[in-house]
């Protein structure tokens, strides 16, 4: 082992690191769930590795709540990646419910381009509902796809090779479906695919592309992790 990196309360339960993909670029960052932030590493010029201790480049704020299990709900940052060319980084919030997408041209400062909720335990409907600081409660619209209603919230992603093209899943752990949505262990779980603007930035529902676990011959499935045979944006293979 040649170096430890001490992300303290600020990366409670790092779940996915990611580097850039430019390999003159020697930076990356680490998605901590629990704390629902975004960390940025580099390297230093002695070759040691250090991470922006005072400051993250991205933190999901909790949101109050009402009738769930705790007061506030994390937004709980369960995948990200990033794309080919290192424009922009995605990432998912499994409990909320959204979907965002960063422009990274500027590893410092990455820019909101994209937001988008497919999901979650507090869309329209559920008997969670969020708490604004005067009282008032709200919930998020989640929109149908070929007549289903989307179950859990985004979990893994996967995106294709020219950026254009992002997919999501939604089972993280068993134990934990069966915990946060438990209507998993009943319908399965499924796969959406997202449109990605590549230029300006922002992401759209694709309506005609809905796979459905819940109706497998021998019963409802979880997905969870994608891959392309022939490589992808978190993979460093290519054929």
């Amino acid at each position: 082992m040649k170096q430890i990196i001490d992300l303290g309360n600020t990366g409670l339960l790092p779940l996915e690191i990611r580097f850039l993909h430019d390999p003159s670029k020697d930076t990356g960052y680490v998605g901590s769930a629990l704390s629902s932030n975004m960390i940025r590493f580099f390297r230093n010029s002695d070759d040691t590795w250090s991470h922006e201790a005072s400051v993250v480049v991205i933190s999901v704020e909790p949101l109050k709540v009402e009738n769930w299990i705790l007061p506030e709900m994390p937004g709980l940052i369960t995948d990200f990646l990033i794309s080919l060319d290192d424009r922009f980084f995605y990432f998912v919030n499994w409990l909320h419910g959204d979907i965002r997408q960063y422009n990274i041209e500027d590893p410092k400062n990455p820019v909101l381009t994209g937001q988008i909720w497919v999901g979650g335990l507090l869309q329209k409907g559920s008997p969670v509902k969020a708490v604004r600081e005067d009282g008032t409660t709200y919930q998020f619209d989640v929109p149908q796809i070929k007549g289903k209603s989307l179950r859990a919230g985004p979990q893994m992603i996967q995106l294709s090779l020219d950026g254009k093209r992002l997919y999501a899943t939604n089972s993280l752990f068993s134990a934990w479906d069966r915990q946060f949505y438990p209507e998993l262990m009943d319908k399965g779980s499924h796969i959406i695919q997202i449109d990605v603007d590549t230029e300006k930035g922002g992401l759209s529902i694709n309506p005609d592309f809905f796979v459905d676990f819940g109706e497998e011959p021998d019963g409802p499935a979880l997905a969870h992790e994608m891959r392309y045979p022939g490589g992808d944006c978190t993979s460093d293979i290519w054929i």
